[in-house]
Order: structure tokens, then sequence, then C-alpha cells
């Protein structure tokens, strides 16, 4: 008998001399690694070993306690070279007791290593192994299935054969002699290859209302393969969801035209990842979709019109597992799986992202906002979750805007307003200089300065918010036109001109003042909402998800009161958290437990028959907040003085202060903004008696 032990896992007994090493790790249950079985040829179970003296465990390992190198550890069969130092554990025998070291690339269970997504702490948990066996044709009478199982039974027990593989069985039978390799999942075959295979790749994708976002995975080692995205095409059939609903509900035969359209471009999305990757799409085992309810109903062919009306009712709130065929994708051997939705608003990317930032782990209060043209929003600590969405529409984005237009090159990012001269500053995508800088007539003339895409809209407005071009209300004064050729009339209201280089003139009007404003409302009476029904307070924890949020700086962020009042460290953007709460999912079956567990948890809160949401939304509509105090912000920078509010509800003028645009602050009618019911969906914003010159009720 020898002593052996394995580390880093720590696991150890007597074991007979002679043994492997991969042998005894199987006794002792340690996570080594092998596709072949011990037949020296897929080179993952390599072990190290070193001579000397273990004083932790009272062990002196000499350079005798393996056997010698076999040619089989060194010749050209082994497909993953040998390391230096290196041993394979199926082929080297234990003659004394010893120290065996499992590195992180022999184990199966092992750490992923990050690369485009962050996947800190998540350790490869996967669905699927590899085994190469050699299938012998006996006379006998027994089918290759029969003769299959009997192959795998040493590993996987009694094991049943998809359907989905037989074909494919029988031609590697045929054409190598009896090698194959087959993938087993939860004890059935659900591929087979002829020879030897040692890659298994995934897929997470997050369906986004305007983008698709797609990662390749290596289900063995978690590495991202390949990362690719595309518009989504059911744009064309509506910009925002409920438009899409509206869609359906008027075109006979609508969802089917939207179904097709997100399937086919999942499937040219798929053929781009694994082109990138130099794989064939019969490696892709594992699919996993995430997305709003919308793109969740459309993808799987649920009718989307219950969701476009109270009680928003959802078709299924659990996951969906299916053949990859079945929603039309080329991926003979893969398996699909849909996660569940929260709620009628509140979808599967919302679960994910709940996966990836753990608002449901922490002891203090973390707010998730996902934010788009319907922001989702989720509030929670380790003992209580809330989830909402509000409805923003697509101005963050740019939609629907004067001058707005998506994150492209040339697209206005980022913006400075000097508050005493009212000169901008602009940066554009694509340009490192700011327009002030040396070099940026040069380096912009290729594109142009072409429009503002999301982020430097919510910068736009809060720069104007700080240098008083627009007011607390969002009023653009129009006495300023007379000191500044940056405010200029347009009609009855004022307009400011952010860029003009002769040839196109970038501007912001006032309705698009108030379209941000109204987004912007929604959003934050959505996280008022959660914040009462949670009874949180000191909310130090806030993270920005979504394409979009990643490009949110947060300190004006607060100043348009997008978010509520926090130290400014604790608001962060989280990237693309639903892409990588998918990721999470696909590489392990323990985090995949852990989102559906989240999602049964979550407390959903639906901002459409709230009663105080009308109240929190005219509340939110002014900068930063009607009501709010703001006393970290006002640490910061240097915000305009409130204007006081008439015990008559008229509002009176600061001293000093002219009046706007040949009308009278000192009562401002009251404008009706509330949430208007549409034949398609959740409420949308919107006005009655539309003046943009003045501004919400107080």
């Amino acid at each position: 008998m020898v002593r052996v032990v394995f580390t880093p896992s720590g696991h150890q007994g007597e074991l007979d001399a002679g043994i492997t090493a991969l042998e005894a790790a199987r006794i002792l249950g340690v996570d080594l690694d092998t596709v072949c079985g011990g037949r020296a040829i897929c080179g993952r179970c390599q072990v190290q070993v070193a001579t000397g003296s273990f004083a932790k465990w009272g062990i002196t390992v000499g350079p005798d306690a393996l056997s010698a190198p076999t040619s089989s550890e060194t010749n050209a069969r082994v497909k993953r070279p040998l390391q230096a130092g290196n041993r394979l554990g199926c082929m080297a025998h234990i003659q004394n007791d010893i120290v065996i070291d499992v590195p992180a690339e022999s184990q199966v269970h092992r750490q992923v290593v990050r690369k485009s997504v962050d996947l800190t702490g998540v350790v490869v948990d996967p669905f699927v192994a590899l085994s190469f066996v050699t299938v012998t044709s006996v006379d006998d009478g027994r089918s290759a299935v029969e003769l299959l199982r009997s192959a795998l039974r040493a590993r996987h027990g009694d094991v049943g054969v998809d359907p989905r593989a037989l074909p494919h069985l029988v031609q590697a039978l045929h054409r190598e002699g009896g090698d194959v390799t087959a993938a087993v999942r939860d004890g059935v075959v659900v591929a087979v290859w002829p020879g030897f295979v040692d890659t298994m790749v995934g897929v997470a994708v997050d369906i986004g209302s305007t983008t698709i976002a797609a990662h390749l995975c290596d289900l063995s080692s978690g590495e991202v393969l390949a990362t690719a995205g595309r518009m989504n095409p059911q744009i064309r059939f509506g910009e925002d969801l409920m438009s899409r609903v509206s869609y359906v509900m008027m075109n006979p035969g609508g969802d089917v035209e939207l179904t097709l359209a997100v399937r086919a471009a999942l499937d040219e999305l798929i053929s781009e990842l694994t082109d990138q990757a130099g794989l064939a799409r019969n490696a892709v085992l594992e699919i996993v979709l995430v997305g709003n309810p919308v793109m969740h109903h459309l993808l799987l062919g649920y009718d989307p019109v219950p969701l476009g009306q109270s009680p928003f009712t959802l078709a299924t709130n659990e996951p969906v597992v299916g053949s990859a065929s079945a929603l039309g994708l080329d991926l003979p051997f893969a398996t699909f799986y849909v996660g569940p939705c929260i709620a009628g608003h509140v979808g599967a990317d919302t679960t994910a992202a709940m996966l990836a930032e753990g608002p449901h782990r922490g002891s203090e209060w973390q707010l998730l906002v996902d934010v788009g043209t319907n922001a989702e929003i989720v509030l929670g600590n380790r003992d209580r979750q809330f989830a909402a969405s509000s409805p923003t529409g697509p101005a963050f984005e740019g939609a629907q805007l004067t001058c707005g237009q998506r994150a492209t090159a040339g697209a206005i990012e980022r913006v400075r307003i000097d508050p005493s001269t009212l000169a901008p500053r602009i940066r554009v995508i694509g340009v490192e200089q700011w327009s002030d800088e040396p070099g940026f007539a040069a380096a912009v003339a290729k594109t142009g300065v072409t429009g503002i895409c999301g982020s430097g809209i919510i910068e736009v407005i809060a720069e104007m918010y700080l240098a008083g071009v627009i007011d607390q209300d969002g009023v653009v004064d129009g006495s300023l036109a007379a000191r500044t050729s940056h405010v200029i009339p347009d009609g009855r209201t004022f307009t400011y001109v952010l860029h003009d280089d002769g040839e196109r003139r970038i501007v912001v009007t006032q309705n698009d003042v108030r379209a941000i404003q109204l987004g912007k409302a929604a959003l934050r009476a959505g996280i008022d909402l959660l914040i009462d029904h949670a009874g949180a307070t000191d909310v130090h924890d806030i993270r920005l998800a979504g394409a979009f949020g990643a490009h949110i700086d947060p300190l004006h962020a607060m100043v348009l009161g997008l978010v509520p009042d926090c130290p400014l460290d604790g608001v962060r953007s989280v990237g693309n958290a639903a892409g990588g709460g998918a990721v999470r999912a696909l590489l392990s079956r323990s985090l995949r437990s852990e989102l559906e567990d989240a999602a049964r948890r979550v407390v959903k809160i639906e901002t459409a028959t709230e009663p105080r949401f009308q109240e929190l939304f005219v509340q939110a509509m002014a900068f930063p907040h009607a009501a709010a105090p703001t006393p970290n912000l006002a640490a910061l920078v240097t915000l305009p003085p409130r204007r006081e509010v008439a015990a008559d509800g008229g509002r009176r003028r600061r001293p000093g202060r002219p009046e706007r645009g040949g009308r009278s602050d000192d009562v401002v009618s009251a404008e009706l903004i509330h949430l208007e019911p549409t034949p398609s969906t959740q409420p949308t914003l919107s006005t009655l008696s539309a003046d943009p010159t003045q501004g919400p009720p107080t």
C-alpha cells in the first residue's frame, strides 16, 4: 500500500501500489479530466509531482514515486502535448508515497480565466462530458446502440441515446473502425463523432430589442472563443417592443414573421461565431438564450399579445428546454435553454443580469438597472428582491430625437458646456481628441459629426442644466439668446446648438429635452417604487447594465436624476450583465440552478397598476428631482438654485431672473403628464396640452 495525496483538493488515501494516477484520482474523488478514458490520446489528465519532504502530510517523495515515462506520453497521438515536467495521469503508475498536483488546466471544474466577458469567480461545471471509446462489432446480434452503451458503461453507467445521434453513430462506426467520441448529457448520448474529438462548445445569447449579442464558449475551459453581435432584424416591424406587439395585433401572421426574423438572425450569428473559431457547427452542444418577455415569446413562437395588455400574462415563467433544431437553428446536436422570466415585463435577461451581478447575494441593498427602451430594475439583498420595468422609450438610445442616432462613428458621445460662455466641447466616437484640442478637425474629417448617441444625450442635457441653459423643469432659457449664439429661437421655444461646422448643425430642441425628461422620469419612478416597497434606505450600490448603461457617465446620470443620490463611487457601469449571466448559465450547472432559484424569489412590482407611480413620475420630471435631496451630488457640482413653489401652486422667479420667451414664469399652467394605456401595451408616456415651454406640475 502507498499513501497518495492530491493537491490542491487535499484528497488522500491508502491505495494499492501500481495503480495509475488517473485511477487513484477516480477512487479518491479527485477532479482530473479525461476524454479518452486512459488511452494516452487526449492529454487532458496531466499531473505534476515534486520530490522532497512534505511536513504537512508527513511524506517524503522520492524520484521513484512514479514509474518512468513511457513512449505513449510523448508520441504524436497525444492531442494535448505534455507541458514541461508534467506526466500523463493515465500512464504514470504510483510506486511509492506521493503528492500529486492537478493543475487547473487538468481539472474538469476549473476556474474560468477572464476573457472578453467578466466571469470572475465562475467555476466550470459542465452539463456535457466527452468520452472517446472503441465500439467493437461482434457477431452476437447486438445493435450499434447496444455496442455503444456497452463501451460507455464503465464510465457513465447505462446510458440512453438521443435519436438525433443515431445516424451519426452508424456512420462513425464504419468510418473510423469503431473509434468514436460520444457526448453524454444527463445519462443520454446527445452527440457522436467519428474518431477523437476533444472540443465541445456552447453559445450564450442575449436577445435585446435593439441588438443581439452572442458569445461562443469552450464548455470545458470556460474560455470565450468568439463574440459577435448584430441588429435585431425585428426593428423593421417596430423600434420598441410594444410597437412589435401592436404589429402582431394588427397583422394576421405577424407573430410568425417576427419569429422567423429573429431565428434567422440567430442562425447567421452562430455561423459567424463558429467561423471565427474555426469550428464546425456540430461542435455546438448547448445554447442559452435570454431576453425580455416579448423577445422570449417571439423566439419561442408564443403569442406576445397578452403581454400588451393588463395583467400582462406570461405564457410561462419557467425555463424552456428543447432541441435547437426546434428553433430553426442548424445545430444537429445542440440543446437550447431559454431562461425563466419573472413577470410580464421583467424577463430572462433580468434574471441573467441578477446572476451576473448578485443583488440576491449580499447583505446591503443593490440597485441593478438595465437601461433600454424598456428599463428593467432590480433592488435586492440576500433577504428580499424586488423587480419592476418602466417604459422609458427609445430617446435614451438617440431614437426620435432631432439629431439622435445610434452609437456609431461620428456620433457625439461626450459633452462639456462652459457655464460662463455656454460654449460646448464635444468628443465623437472614433476620435480621441475633444473638439477644442489640436487635431480634432482632421481626425473627424472622415466621418464628420453626424449626430448624438445615447451617452451624449445624457451628458448634453445634464450639462445644459448645470450651465443654466435649461432650468429644473427642463425649459430652455430663451433670454440666453441675447448673449450666446448657441441658444436660438425655434418657433415658440428655443433650441441649443451643440455643433455647427457649416455643413451640419447638431441641435437639442425643447422637445428633445422633454423626451429625455419623460424617459428618465419613468425610470426614476420605477426605482423609487421599488425603494418604497422594500423600505430601503442608503442604497449605495447602483449598477447600470446593458449596452447603453455601459457608456453612461455616473455623474451625469445623477445630475439628471436618472438614479438616486449616493456617493459617486457607488454608481458604476457593468456592461452587458445579461450576456454575462447567460455565459454563466451556459458554463455551470450550479449557476443555472441559482438563476432559476433567484427568478422564483423575486417580488414583481407592476408599475402600470401602482397607485403611486403617477405621483413619483411627476416628481421625477424635474432635474435632478423635485423632492429627493441630493447632498452627495451637491458636494461634487454646483447645482442651480431650485425654483420656489408658491402656496397657490404657482412658481416664483428667482431674483433677477428674466422672463423667458416672452412668457411670464410667475405661474405655469398645469400640464397634465400621464400614463396613457394604448391598445398595444403597458402604458407609454405622453403629454396632454403639450406646451413645451411649460414645465411639469409641482
